[in-house]
C-alpha cells in the first residue's frame, strides 16, 4: 500500500489533497499544526485510512522525531500562511513568520523525509507554490518571495534527486476557494479569464497527477484559470 504525507492538511486545499489520495487508495499521514479537531474529522471522513501527525514546522528536532519512523512514497509540502501588508508597513515579524513557515518549514520536513525516499526510490515530492510566486502580488512581497523560493527549491532539488528516480514538481494555484479567499471582493473574478475561483479538488487532481507521472520532474504546473500566463 502506498503512503503519502500531506503537511498543512487541515486547510481547504489540504483536505482536498487528502481526499484525492485516499480515493486513490493511499494511506494518509494527515499533518496539522494546531487544529487537532479538524484533523480528526478529516481522518474520520476517509474512514480512518491513515493517521494524524502534528509537529511545529519551526522545530527541527520535533520534526525529526515525529518523522523518524514514517516511510512514504509521496511527500506533499502544503503548509503555508499569509501575512499580507504593503511593503512600506510590513513588519519584520510579518516577513519572518511567512518565510519561517513557507520556506524553512518545507526545508525541514523535506530534509527529514528525503533520506527515506532515496533508500526507497521511485517516489515523488510535490510542493505547493502559488501564481504569486510567478507574477507577484501587491501586498504580498513576503508571500510572493516565499512562493517564488519554493519554485527555485523545486527545480534544484529535482536535479539532485533524479538519479534516485525521485520526481520533484511544483503546483502553482491561482485564486482558489478557501479560508484565504472567502473575504475577497467577488469582482476579482472578472480578472480571471475563466471568470471564477478554482476549486480545491481541481488543484488536488493536479497534485496527484504530479505525484504519479514518473517522467515529469522540475516542473511548475500553473492552475490559475488563465490569470497567470
Amino acid at each position: 500500500m502506498k503512503k503519502v504525507l500531506v503537511t498543512g492538511a487541515t486547510g481547504s486545499l489540504g483536505v482536498a489533497i487528502v481526499k484525492e489520495f485516499s480515493k486513490q487508495g493511499y494511506y494518509i499521514y494527515i499533518h496539522y499544526n494546531s487544529n487537532e479537531t479538524k484533523a480528526k474529522k478529516i481522518l474520520k471522513e476517509i474512514d480512518n485510512h491513515g493517521e494524524i501527525i502534528t509537529f511545529d514546522s519551526k522545530n527541527s528536532q520535533e520534526i525529526k522525531d515525529k518523522l523518524a519512523n514514517i516511510e512514504v512514497d509521496v511527500l506533499v509540502n502544503n503548509s503555508g500562511i499569509t501575512r499580507d501588508n504593503l511593503f512600506f508597513w510590513m513588519s519584520d515579524e510579518e516577513w519572518e513568520e511567512v518565510m519561517e513557515t513557507n520556506i524553512n518549514g518545507m526545508f525541514r520536513v523535506t530534509k527529514a523525509i528525503v533520506p527515506k525516499l532515496i533508500k526507497k526510490k521511485d517516489c515523488a515530492i510535490v510542493n505547493i507554490s502559488s501564481i504569486s510566486g510567478i507574477v507577484g502580488n501587491i501586498g504580498q512581497t513576503n508571500y510572493s518571495a516565499s512562493k517564488g523560493a519554493i519554485i527555485a527549491f523545486t527545480k534544484s532539488l529535482a536535479l539532485e534527486l533524479a538519479r534516485y528516480r525521485i520526481t520533484v514538481n511544483c503546483i502553482a494555484p491561482g485564486l482558489v476557494e478557501s479560508e484565504m479567499t472567502k473575504d475577497l471582493n467577488k469582482e476579482i473574478t472578472n480578472m480571471i479569464p475563466l471568470k471564477r475561483y478554482g476549486r480545491p479538488e481541481e488543484i488536488a487532481h493536479a497534485v496527484f497527477f504530479a505525484s504519479t507521472n514518473s517522467y515529469m520532474t522540475a516542473e511548475v504546473i500553473n492552475i490559475s484559470g488563465g490569470l497567470a500566463r
